[in-house]
């Protein structure tokens, strides 16, 4: 056996990966299936439908149901609670469990719980004692009852000065690649404040539509895709929101908050827009007319792409 069972242990299961260690009091049924390098702490209860992948860390009281998937490198903390049934009933069990993943690198804080049926995705994290009634998008940051995101992780907010009278040419270039942040000319008067842009100068392509994003419900987040071939400039004529951007890379928050700041999302450039204040009007330029082929809406497939041009 190269792997550590706890003499206090209960190891049912053959399928435990190299170097994995199980601690006192830790039960795990026959078919469930445990990578290498975990590190499965006292008190933690792991069904047979469940599939943990490598260097896996749970924490003490923790129960793993069936239909619980945990990819490589995630951290469980004490007492997360998963569920597997949405409507449960004594004596009554469902034909098929609901699946639950955790995709890898993603942490779960104590006492959080995680309703059946939901996605926690790559590096996301989830605060202590935070209640997950939806699927987690990738690199983002919950908390609450409902869990709601505040942030992403591996991502710095841009802090750029918007000067007086602004600046009509070029941007200040951000750590995502082909993203850059837009000064645009700003005249105040007293009968009234004005902004203007020219496009293919202050804003770096010609239009071929525009969309506007407003009364977002507090704490919605929006965008969560890339496009294939369009260019996007956003701008927020009212009130504030985030932009995320993401190459594939780095990461980047963008605060958009004032009507002469702008920031241009090349393609292949995953976008995300948070932290809406309610009386937020954002204003989206687009490159091409709305094509639906265009959109890239999971993170693996714009990852995949991202890679295959490297």
């Amino acid at each position: 056996m190269n792997y550590f069972v706890h003499p206090s242990a209960i190891c049912e299961s053959k399928k435990i990966g190299e170097k994995t260690r199980v601690w006192a009091f830790t039960h795990i049924l026959p078919n469930a299936k445990i990578g290498s390098e975990c590190n499965v702490c006292d008190h933690v209860f792991i069904e047979n439908d469940v599939v943990i992948g490598d260097r896996v860390t749970i924490k003490c009281g923790v129960q793993v149901w069936d239909g619980v998937s945990l990819e490589d490198d995630v951290f469980i903390g004490s007492n997360v609670t998963f569920t597997n049934d949405p409507f449960p009933r004594s004596k009554q069990y469902p034909t098929a469990f609901s699946k639950t993943l955790v995709r890898r690198g993603a942490s779960i804080g104590a006492n959080a719980t995680i309703l059946s049926g939901i996605t926690i995705g790559i590096q996301a994290m989830v605060g202590a004692g935070a209640v997950v009634t939806h699927d987690v998008p990738p690199y983002a940051k919950v908390v609450g009852n409902p869990a709601r995101i505040i942030g992403y992780t591996h991502s710095h907010a841009q802090s750029v000065s918007v000067s007086e009278t602004g600046v009509a040419l070029g941007g200040h270039a951000t750590a995502v690649k082909g993203v850059n942040v837009y000064e645009l000319p700003l005249v105040k008067d007293l009968r009234g404040n004005l902004s203007v842009g020219e496009f293919e100068r202050s804003v770096p392509f010609l239009p071929q539509r525009y969309f506007l994003v407003f009364d977002v419900p507090s704490g919605k987040v929006r965008g969560e895709h890339a496009h294939k071939q369009c260019h996007q400039f956003l701008i927020c004529i009212k009130g504030s929101c985030a932009v995320v951007a993401d190459d594939g890379s780095n990461r980047q928050e963008i605060l958009l908050d004032r009507p002469n700041k702008g920031v241009h999302l090349p393609p292949i450039t995953w976008g995300v827009q948070y932290k809406y204040s309610t009386d937020a009007i954002l204003l989206v330029f687009a490159s091409d007319y709305y094509d639906a082929g265009d959109y890239i809406r999971d993170f693996d497939e714009f990852m995949d792409i991202v890679n295959a041009a490297k």
